[in-house]
């Protein structure tokens, strides 16, 4: 008989408002997590849970960045660094905060732990990194770092369910799943996703926008260029890495360099589009 992986996570709501401060924990495992609004910090300052030594996310989305920044930290008292933070850093309006239940972390947990979220944030390249300085992977024995690697499969696993898959790689579907946008010069590949509309890296597109195209187009064009996640490459802009929108229209204007209707735009390999297959078929 296969077993389940299921998981049961409680998520608990301080002052009743889903808007506010939530605490999460997988109910058979000791790792915490709290999700705190930079608007709520006078709430999250009364938490006894921020004594703790722990790991931090702090997580903002300015509207001149293309990606959402991500800072990944450790504190011997959370409360004491998340105060630090409120004064010194700009760009975050969500902090993550990673506890233990047991008090179990000590200085080693918490530096290995730091390691990995970043080292594993980094290669799933769905964020900005904002660290200046790059974390450093600490001695541990070989059934601490054991231990350790099931403390953050947890907080993988937290972290998604807060909406933040922080650490989840993108994988490419299965051909019969994958979605082609044509142009001119243009051709990409990408997954509709519960993420938004992602476009493979390698993905090229018109190296010049139409002479009509909107301005935001090319605006978003450029950050991306500026960002490392376009280059110019010949007589086209190539995708150097797998990137997420939040809509199809956003992904086939920087693909085809004019404006759009993605749901039209992209097309399985069948030739259906995004539209016939997924909208029209939705309830049927």
């Amino acid at each position: 008989m296969e077993l389940s992986s299921g998981k049961t996570i409680q998520i608990y709501l301080p002052d009743g408002d889903p808007q506010s401060i939530k605490i999460a924990e997988i109910t058979s495992r000791t790792v915490q997590a709290l999700l705190i609004p930079r608007s709520k910090l006078d709430l999250a300052y009364k938490r006894d849970e921020l004594k703790n030594v722990g790991i931090y996310f702090l997580i903002g989305n300015p509207e001149d960045e293309s990606k959402e920044i991500l800072y990944v930290g450790e504190a011997e008292e959370c409360l004491t660094r998340l105060k630090q933070q409120n004064k010194s850093k700009d760009f975050w309006n969500t902090a993550i905060i990673i506890i233990s239940k047991t008090q179990y972390f000590t200085k080693t947990h918490i530096k290995y732990l730091e390691w990995l979220c970043y080292d594993s944030a980094l290669k799933a390249s769905r964020f900005k990194l904002d660290n200046s300085t790059i974390p450093n992977k600490p001695y541990t024995s070989e059934s601490m770092e054991a231990d350790l690697l099931d403390n953050f499969e947890t907080i993988k696993i937290l972290a998604s369910t807060f909406g933040y898959p922080l650490f989840e790689k993108i994988k490419k579907p299965s051909i019969k799943n994958i979605l082609y946008c044509k142009g001119k010069d243009a051709l990409g590949q990408g997954e509709y996703s519960s993420d938004g509309m992602i476009v493979f890296s390698g993905s090229r597109c018109n190296l010049l926008e139409s002479a009509g195209a909107p301005e935001w187009i090319s605006n978003l064009r450029k950050k991306l260029l500026t960002e490392g996640v376009l280059e110019v490459r010949e007589n086209m802009m190539v995708f150097a890495s797998d990137y997420i929108f939040n809509s199809p229209s956003s992904a086939a204007v920087t693909l085809l360099g004019r404006a759009a209707n993605g749901w039209k735009s992209w097309k399985y390999k069948d030739g259906k589009t995004l539209d016939e297959v997924i909208r029209q078929n939705l309830g049927n």
